[in-house]
């Protein structure tokens, strides 16, 4: 079947142990994708219900023949299953209960909801009044303000003492004095170096009060809530029954029996959809306010059990979306890549065989071809016929070949010159049998060579143009899409890490297998620089 050439260079491929097995993973998962429904199905492979069978996986059952209720709509299995429907069922579910269609329901994600406790610091207020000429003439809660220990604290008597006061500050307490100004005001103000006092918000009334006939000027000193004074939040996040949280254990250790009864108790609460009222917890010299609340089923939700690889923001499974999507980028490869060969292959070969006016007629019309703006082209395609998998392929393919037919052109015109052309040509055999019998087989190195690594470029082609939205149509599965939608949502760390290992992967293999075929089918096995 295979000349004694060939034999010897898949020999030497398989003598290559990283390319071998590279490819043996890469053919199997191939394979997989290729059944994905029987690898990743939401639906049961087989099910025997009321004493008949169904195939759920390949037939269309409405859900009124399961439930009788009437409705002609598609059956969900997996919801049948939680609610006991299909208890007294014989079924038979393939290994990974996904699919990439189905949207989840917020009851399934109700068991791995967290309970989310919040300390929120209260800032500190202290209340003055100002005699005439500016100085303290009376002052509350200036130890609560204290950063230090209020222990020997001298009430100031003048704000200049504590922090750094604006220019204008006489002016506006002069006005308010005369009565101009009405208005309420807020003026902020900066601690004096080394002062133990932090930075505060100075509010004065809407008015001034009078008593006892006489006139005086009250205000009110609030912290100011700075980055450095957001640290002393605390927060913690409790799975489902756990008695401590997540994270941040050791200071959730460190509060009192009091404090943590509290807040298991507003923890309890939550879980039965209870309101809390908020609560103010004393903290050593600082008062935190309890709040607890239930995290919300929103999507995309983290990976939890039987969705391993996360959600995405439509509900969908990540991981079955990644299956179905991979065998569509491998199909797509594939397709393209051969598509692209042969297309490429004959106008090499054709230029390259036949020469004069063929070749140069044929080098300026790919010159001018390849000059064409791929990604314009695709997009207005896309805007006349509508975006699809056949589409994508047509349009690739139309520019995919160029860079094939300048390697088969070149190495025709080696070959037509060789001495076995030559004979063949005295023999008198035709031109088309002398350039597929013996100038073709010896030309298909290059593109035995080319395949994995054209091959892995049209993977990544699908992925980019699917991440720039110009691939293929929502809902299809796609690595690019989910990695759009990471772009999106930051925070949902699972949709960038899987789909971007998935495709690594992926194109991994694909170079290790190039580098092992070129490797074999080299004749050059050793080259030493001179």
């Amino acid at each position: 079947m295979f000349s004694p050439i060939t034999k010897k260079r898949l020999q030497r491929f398989r003598r290559l142990r990283r390319a071998w097995w590279s490819f043996c993973l890469f053919v199997a998962l191939y394979i997989l994708t290729l059944g994905a429904e029987l690898v990743c199905n939401s639906r049961p492979l087989a099910m025997r219900f009321a004493g008949r069978w169904y195939f759920p996986a390949f037939c269309f059952y409405p859900d009124d023949a399961f439930t009788g209720s009437g409705l002609q709509t598609r059956a969900d299995y997996l919801s049948l299953e939680r609610q006991g429907v299909l208890k007294d069922a014989w079924v038979l579910w393939a290994p990974v209960r996904g699919d990439p269609y189905r949207i989840a329901s917020p009851d399934e994600l109700s068991p791995y909801l967290r309970e989310r406790i919040r300390l929120n610091l209260q800032p500190r207020v202290a209340g003055v009044t100002f005699a005439q000429d500016g100085t303290i003439q009376q002052a509350t809660g200036f130890e609560i303000l204290a950063l230090e220990s209020p222990e020997n604290l001298e009430i100031p008597a003048n704000l200049t003492d504590c922090w750094v006061l604006p220019e204008d500050f006489d002016a506006q307490l002069a006005s308010r004095w005369k009565g101009e100004a009405a208005e309420s005001l807020s003026i902020h103000l900066r601690p004096q170096p080394k002062s133990g006092w932090p930075a505060v918000e100075l509010r004065f009334a809407s008015a001034s009060a009078r008593f006892g006939g006489r006139k005086t000027l009250r205000a009110r000193i609030f912290e100011e809530f700075s980055e450095q004074t957001h640290t002393g939040d605390l927060r913690w996040e409790f799975d489902r029954g756990a008695e401590l949280p997540r994270r941040n254990v050791k200071a959730f250790q460190e509060l009192s029996d009091d404090v943590r009864s509290k807040i298991a108790s507003a923890r309890e609460k939550v879980r039965r959809g209870e309101e809390f009222p908020v609560e103010e917890i004393p903290l050593g010299r600082r008062t935190y306010r309890l709040v607890a609340e239930m995290e919300a089923a929103r999507f995309p939700f983290r990976p939890v059990q039987g969705h391993w690889l996360g959600i995405d923001d439509a509900g969908r499974d990540v991981f079955a979306r990644i299956f179905y999507g991979l065998r569509i980028a491998l199909n797509f490869g594939m397709i393209l890549v051969i598509c692209s060969l042969a297309g490429g292959t004959l106008a090499g070969m054709l230029q390259g065989y036949l020469g004069g006016w063929t070749d140069i007629l044929g080098q300026r019309f790919i010159e001018i071809w390849s000059a064409l703006p791929f990604l314009y082209v695709m997009i207005l395609m896309g805007s006349i016929y509508g975006a699809g998998f056949l589409l994508l392929l047509v349009c690739y393919a139309l520019f995919n070949w160029i860079g094939i037919s300048y390697y088969m052109r070149a190495e025709t015109l080696r070959l037509r010159n060789l001495p076995y052309v030559e004979a063949a040509k005295c023999l008198g055999l035709s031109g088309w049998r002398i350039a597929l019998r013996h100038i073709l087989p010896n030309a298909l190195v290059p593109l035995i060579t080319f395949f994995p690594f054209s091959l892995v470029g049209a993977i990544g082609s699908l992925a980019a143009l699917d991440y720039l939205g110009f691939g293929l149509p929502a809902p299809t599965p796609s690595l690019g899409e989910l990695l759009s939608q990471a772009q999106a949502q930051r925070w949902a760390w699972w949709l960038v890490l899987y789909p971007s290992i998935a495709l690594f992967i992926v194109m991994l293999l694909g170079v290790f297998i190039g580098e092992g075929v070129r490797n074999s089918f080299d004749p050059r096995r050793q080259q030493r620089l001179q």
